[in-house]
């Protein structure tokens, strides 16, 4: 028979499960979910992951096996999540002036069935501390997992792995170029004087050779053009392609150049935009943690 312990560790697990979760939403210009429907879609996956992951211990302790199968289900459930959600950026993506690129809607995809299984987790050990000992060493675990989660939550941005600093746009004849490094080709002198009057450009110079291979990745270099035209608008249209914003990299030195032509012409703002772009996880390199890699770097 399921007594007083038992709910009263499913409701402390529950309840700290989902507020994880609620901290864990990131509601701004990035990502999904940006609108109340989307936040409600993900709360209440985080109430049956914290359901499923409350109730796991005290019922393995009251001799409750069934209960436990739920965990196995809740897995399947949220790699079908994943897939949902990446079909769903996917499909947004087509939309967008600027594409995200599937790098960064994986990451996104990923992103979310692991806060699922970390709002598993934290409600499992809740409540196996709150069934176990009393509802003060429940808190004390929920207090640590929402430390240990704000750490998770958090990663790398490109002003972690390289300087930003503006770079100059100038033409050679039709030619684009921001400092030394070259982008594209420009017929006619109306596209050209846009450039000069509005356009942007910014030298992203990578600290190691880590950084170097990160901003190699064509996907990191979409996710930074994305970002970039987000916050500062975009002087371009569906039939406008030119004015599309583009990223470059000097083969030589590693640098990435960007030129940008926004609705906002502030060079301090775009910079902060870029620095504060995330380092993709599927984008990051690290060659200088191995033997070769270091000794190449010499």
């Amino acid at each position: 028979m399921l007594g007083a312990p038992f709910f009263q560790a499913m409701l402390t697990g529950i309840v700290t499960g989902v507020l994880i979760r609620y901290s864990m939403l990131k509601r701004d210009y990035r990502q999904y979910p940006s609108y109340p429907h989307g936040t409600t879609i993900h709360l209440a996956m985080a109430f049956i992951a914290a359901v499923i992951g409350s109730v796991a211990i005290p019922a393995l302790a009251e001799k409750e096996f069934t209960a436990v199968t739920f965990l196995a289900l809740a897995a399947a459930q949220f790699r079908e999540v994943r897939g949902m959600e990446r079909i769903m950026l996917r499909n947004l993506d087509r939309l967008n002036l600027v594409s995200r690129g599937m790098e960064y809607i994986e990451g996104i995809a990923r992103v979310f069935e692991a806060r699922n299984y970390l709002v598993m987790l934290t409600s499992l050990l809740v409540g196996g501390a709150t069934y176990w000992g009393n509802i003060f060493y429940g808190l004390l675990v929920a207090f640590i997992a929402y430390l240990i989660t704000g750490k998770l939550k958090g990663g790398k941005n490109i002003g972690e792995i390289a300087r930003v600093r503006e770079g100059k746009i100038s033409f050679k004849g039709p030619n684009l170029f921001v400092d030394d490094i070259h982008f594209m080709n420009l017929g006619t002198d109306n596209i050209k004087n846009k450039y000069l009057q509005r356009g942007l450009g910014v030298i992203i110079e990578p600290f190691d050779d880590n950084a170097r291979a990160t901003l190699a990745n064509v996907g990191q270099r979409m996710a930074i053009a994305h970002d970039a035209a987000a916050l500062l608008g975009l002087y371009k249209d569906v039939d406008t392609a030119e004015f599309t914003p583009l990223l470059r990299r000097d083969l030589d030195t590693g640098r990435v150049g960007m030129v940008i032509v926004p609705i906002e012409k502030d060079i301090e703002l775009l910079i902060e935009a870029i620095k504060k772009v995330p380092v993709l996880e599927s984008a990051y390199r690290s060659p200088l943690k191995t033997i070769i890699g270091r000794k190449a770097s010499d």
